[in-house]
C-alpha cells in the first residue's frame, strides 16, 4: 500500500483533495453565517478559475481575515492552530518525511517525541492522507492546523532553510565590491527593512547583515560560518543547541569571511593562521558588541561570532534563579572582606555573568573595583576594567602586579590559566583583596585539585579559597506549550539518577512539546549552580593532599548540592525536562 501510494504522485490527487476541502470549507462558513452564499459561489467560481483554492481566494479578495478563517477552522475540527512559518522542525525529520512527500500530501513535520510525531495539515478531513503518513513515518501522527496556502508556501523556506533568500542575494554577483567605513558600523543601525530594501549594498553584505539579524532575533549567543565542500553551512547557538539555518553556495564564501573580516578590522589577505577581533553594531535601538575568531580549514576559513548583548546582562543575582542556599553561600563569599571567590564551568557555561552581576551587587562609591579580562565582555560603569594584550606585553600576570599597586578593594581576573597569575591571585586574597575569578574545570571540588596541580601550595589554597562555585546552563520548559510528564517516573528511577528520598515529595515533572513561541519546547535557559564554600573539613583534607573524589564527599555531607541534583530539583518544579538534566550534567 505505502509503495503505491508514495510512487503514484500525480497532481491529480492534491487537486482532488482541495477540491472536497473547499466544499467543506464553503459548508462551514455557510452554518457559520460568515458569508452570504452568493458571495461563496462567486469567490469559489473565480477560485477554480484562477486554480486556487477558496481559502486563498477569499483572503486575497479580503473577504475574510487569515487569522480569523484559522480560527474558525480549528474550533470547528477541534484542532489546535499554528503559526507554521514560525516554527523550526528539527533537521532529523526531513528524513522521516522528505520535501517530496511533504509538498504531494501538503503537511509540514513540526515535531517528534518518542512515536508521536506532530503533523501541521491543511485539509484534516483527509482521512486516507494521515493513514498513508501514519505508514510512511511509523509514528502516530497528531494534526495542527495550518491554512493551505500558507502551509505550501512554507514548505520550501522550511526544508531549505531559506535558500531562496539567498538565491536572491546571489543574483548579479561576480566578483563583489566589499565597501566598509569603521564609524559607519558603529554608527549604523540595521533593521530588517534596511535588509530587505538595501539593493545599493553588495550581497555579501546583506546576506551577513541578515544572518547578524537573525542570530540577534533568535536570541542566539554564536553564529558559526563553516565552508564545507560544495556550500557554506551557517549555524547559530540557541539556549546551548546548535541550529542550522542558511546554507550559501561555496562561492559566496570569500565574499563573506572578507565582509566579516573588514567589520573586525581583520587582514583579508591573511587565510592561513587563525585571527582574532571585535567590531560594534546597533541593532534595532541596542548597541551590540561581537567577538570574532577565524580558523582555517581544509574547505577554508572558519569563522565565529560572539554575541555580547549588554541588555541581556542580569540586574542582581535574585533574577538569575539560583537555589537559596547557592545563593546564600554564593553571597556569603562576595561579602566577605578579603578571600577568593572561583567560578568554574565550560565555555559558555554563564561564569562571566555570575561574576558581573557579583560586581554589581557589591560595587558602591567606597571600594575600588579593577577587572582584568581578556577580552572586557560587558562594560559596566563605575568599574576599572583592563583589556589584556599579551602582543604588547600586557598579560594577566603584568596587569595584576600593576592592578595591586593601584589600591584595590575587589579584583576580577578573566581566567586563571597559568602559575603565574594564579600565584598572584592567591597571594592577593591573603592580603586583603576580594578576588574573583574563574577557571576550566567539570566541578567545584576539582578546581581544588586544578589550582594544586597548576603549582600553588596546598596550605595556600586552603587558605586563599573561601567558596568554588561550578556553573551550568540548562534550557528552560517553554510555559506556553509545556506538558505534565506522564506516567511519573518510578521511585527507583529517580532514586537511581540522583534524587534523595526526602526530595521526592511534592514533584510535579513536565516534558517539552513545541509551539509557535519556543524552540523545540524549550525557551531561554537557567543557571544551575553547585556551590562549596572552604568549611575547616575541606581545608584540612586540601592541606593533606586530598583528592577530589575525598573532598566532594565532605561537601556532600556538609550540605553541597551538586549539579546534577541542582538540575533536578528544578526538573520536579517543572523548570526544566529530566532529558535537559541529564544532558547537561554529569552522575555524581
Amino acid at each position: 500500500m505505502t509503495t503505491e501510494r508514495t510512487t503514484t504522485l500525480d497532481r491529480a490527487a492534491p487537486t482532488k483533495a482541495v477540491s472536497k476541502f473547499d466544499k467543506r470549507l464553503r459548508t462551514i462558513l455557510q452554518k457559520r453565517g460568515r458569508l452570504t452564499d452568493d458571495v461563496l459561489g462567486e469567490t469559489a467560481s473565480a477560485a477554480e478559475e484562477r486554480g486556487v483554492s477558496l481559502s486563498q481566494a477569499l483572503v486575497s479578495a479580503e473577504l475574510i481575515r487569515e487569522e480569523e478563517l484559522l480560527a474558525i477552522l480549528a474550533e470547528e475540527t477541534r484542532i489546535p492552530p499554528i503559526h507554521v512559518r514560525k516554527v523550526r522542525p528539527d533537521d532529523g525529520l526531513f528524513d522521516l518525511l522528505p520535501e517530496n512527500l511533504a509538498q504531494y500530501y501538503g503537511v509540514v513535520p513540526i515535531s517528534k517525541v518518542g512515536n508521536l510525531l506532530t503533523l501541521a495539515v491543511s485539509n484534516p478531513f483527509d482521512i486516507l492522507k494521515l493513514d498513508d503518513i501514519q505508514i510512511v513515518t511509523g509514528c502516530e501522527i497528531r494534526p495542527v492546523l495550518a491554512i493551505d496556502f500558507t502551509l505550501e508556501a512554507a514548505i520550501p523556506e522550511i526544508y531549505n532553510r531559506g535558500q531562496q533568500i539567498v538565491q536572491d542575494l546571489m543574483d548579479g554577483l561576480d566578483e563583489p565590491e566589499i565597501e566598509f567605513k569603521p564609524e559607519a558600523v558603529n554608527e549604523e543601525e540595521i533593521t530588517l527593512e534596511d535588509i530587505r530594501s538595501g539593493n545599493e549594498q553588495a550581497p555579501a553584505v546583506k546576506l551577513v547583515n541578515l544572518v547578524i539579524f537573525q542570530a540577534i532575533r533568535d536570541h542566539a549567543s554564536d553564529i558559526h560560518i563553516e565552508p564545507l565542500e560544495k556550500q557554506v553551512r551557517i549555524r547559530y547557538r540557541i539556549d546551548g543547541v546548535m541550529r542550522e539555518t542558511l546554507a550559501p553556495p561555496k562561492k559566496m564564501h570569500n565574499a563573506i569571511v572578507s565582509r566579516i573580516k573588514i567589520m573586525s578590522g581583520l587582514d583579508i589577505a591573511e587565510k592561513r593562521v587563525p585571527q582574532d577581533g571585535k567590531f560594534q553594531l546597533r541593532v534595532e535601538g541596542r548597541q551590540i558588541d561581537f567577538r570574532v575568531s577565524t580558523l582555517p580549514l581544509i574547505h577554508g576559513e572558519k569563522v565565529v561570532l560572539r554575541i555580547l548583548d549588554s541588555s541581556n546582562l542580569a540586574l542582581s543575582l535574585n533574577s538569575l534563579g539560583f537555589e537559596e542556599k547557592a545563593l546564600a553561600d554564593l553571597r556569603r563569599a562576595i561579602n566577605m572582606p578579603w578571600g577568593m571567590l572561583l567560578v568554574t564551568g565550560p565555555t559558555g557555561s554563564g561564569k562571566s555573568t555570575t561574576l558581573y552581576s557579583s560586581i554589581r551587587e557589591v560595587m558602591s562609591v567606597e571600594d575600588n573595583i579593577v577587572t582584568v579580562e581578556d577580552p572586557v565582555e560587558y562594560q559596566l560603569e563605575g568599574v576599572n576594567q583592563v583589556h589584556v594584550n599579551p602582543k604588547r606585553g600586557l598579560t594577566f600576570a603584568v596587569a595584576l602586579r600593576s592592578i595591586l599597586r593601584q589600591d584595590p578593594d575587589t579584583v576580577m581576573i578573566g581566567e586563571i590559566r597559568d602559575l603565574e597569575t594564579a600565584e598572584i591571585a592567591v597571594k592577593a586574597a591573603l592580603t586583603g583583596h576580594l578576588v574573583l575569578s574563574t577557571l576550566h574545570t567539570n566541578d567545584a571540588p576539582s578546581t581544588i585539585t586544578r589550582l594544586v596541580d597548576m603549582g600553588v601550595d596546598p596550605f595556600l589554597v586552603a587558605s586563599a579559597v573561601s567558596c568554588v562555585v561550578a556553573q551550568r546552563l540548562g534550557r528552560r520548559l517553554c510555559a506556553e506549550c509545556r506538558k505534565p510528564l506522564e506516567p511519573m517516573p518510578p521511585r527507583e528511577r529517580l532514586l537511581a539518577i540522583g534524587f534523595r528520598p526526602e526530595d521526592l515529595v511534592g514533584l510535579s515533572f513536565h516534558e517539552p512539546e513545541a509551539c509557535a513561541r519556543c524552540e523545540r519546547g524549550y525557551k531561554g535557559r537557567f543557571a544551575l549552580l553547585e556551590t562549596m564554600p572552604m568549611t575547616e573539613d575541606i581545608r584540612r583534607s586540601i592541606v593533606a593532599g586530598g583528592t577530589a573524589i575525598e573532598i566532594k564527599d565532605i561537601a556532600i555531607k556538609q550540605g553541597m548540592i551538586t549539579l546534577r541534583r541542582c538540575g533536578l530539583l528544578n526538573a520536579g518544579r517543572g523548570k526544566t525536562s529530566i532529558e535537559e538534566v541529564l544532558r547537561v550534567t554529569i552522575e555524581d
